[in-house]
């Protein structure tokens, strides 16, 4: 699974995510890609289903960028624990997505086969999404 080989803090605030993606927002390896319409946390489990979804759906045929990667601890209480005594303990690893951000990128296959195969890996996801073409993309 993802996640940071090491952080500088091992625990983080949940923040907030207001605004639109400024970075991460276009096509840049592939030529499809798949772009977040709402924020939202992405857990390092859902980003790897959605991957193992894709290269499955693609088999073996073409290349997938993945675009996020987890690195915001999240931490947990254990259960039935009373109030008070400190944050929790880091329990998983998120990323962090803001509207417009490209999630996986897929090049070196047909449209109708990305679009299927990135249409499977959205199911996986908590965020609603979309499929998005490489602006000087033709159909050959």
């Amino acid at each position: 699974m993802l996640m940071p080989k090491r952080v500088k803090f091992r625990k983080a605030q949940r923040g907030r995510m207001r605004g639109k993606a400024t970075r991460g927002a276009t096509i840049a390896f592939g030529d499809f890609g798949l772009k977040a319409l709402e924020p939202g946390w992405i857990t390092q489990r859902q980003i790897e289903a959605s991957r193992v979804t894709l290269t499955r759906m693609m088999k073996r045929e073409g290349k997938v960028w993945i675009r996020i990667f987890p690195d915001k601890p999240v931490t947990k209480k254990p259960a039935e624990t009373r109030m008070g005594s400190g944050k929790g303990i880091p329990e998983f690893w998120v990323a962090v997505v803001k509207p417009g951000r490209i999630l996986f990128e897929l090049g070196g296959i047909t449209k109708d086969a990305a679009a299927e195969a990135l249409r499977l890996a959205s199911h996986k996801l908590p965020i609603k999404t979309r499929l998005v073409a490489r602006v000087d993309y033709e159909v050959a």
